[in-house]
């Protein structure tokens, strides 16, 4: 983990890329989340992470890479599983904290309850 003078916001391309791929490699080393995980790593994963890229990218930095209508996979899964659900938003809100620091942040951690929330509901 980074010191908490060395960490910078959510800027760029690169930054996305960090986030979820520190994400994923934490949720392959976690328990819960492994099984799920390497079930769906079925799909392949270069363009399941590129299309977990494109979202984040679109969420925070306002690309238009990312269609709503793509499909993700392990997020429509995980959306039906509420232990597994919370787990994984909890694994992403850590990686958040442990790598920046700013509004970009805190919009990460926003955007991931409201998405989670919003599909649990629907």
């Amino acid at each position: 983990m980074k010191s908490a003078a060395a960490l910078h916001d959510i800027r760029n391309e690169g930054d996305i890329k960090t986030l979820v791929d520190t994400a994923f490699s934490k949720a392959n080393d976690d328990e819960l989340l492994a099984p799920l995980c390497q079930a769906v790593a079925q799909i392949h994963w270069p363009r399941h992470l590129t299309s977990l890229y494109d979202f984040w990218s679109n969420a925070l930095l306002g690309t238009t890479r990312y269609q709503e209508n793509q499909s993700i996979p392990l997020h429509s899964v995980l959306t039906t599983q509420g232990t597994r659900s919370q787990r994984w938003i909890t694994l992403l809100e850590r990686t958040v904290e442990e790598q920046f620091s700013g509004s970009k942040a805190e919009e990460a951690k926003h955007k991931l309850t409201t998405l989670f929330s919003r599909a649990q509901t629907a």
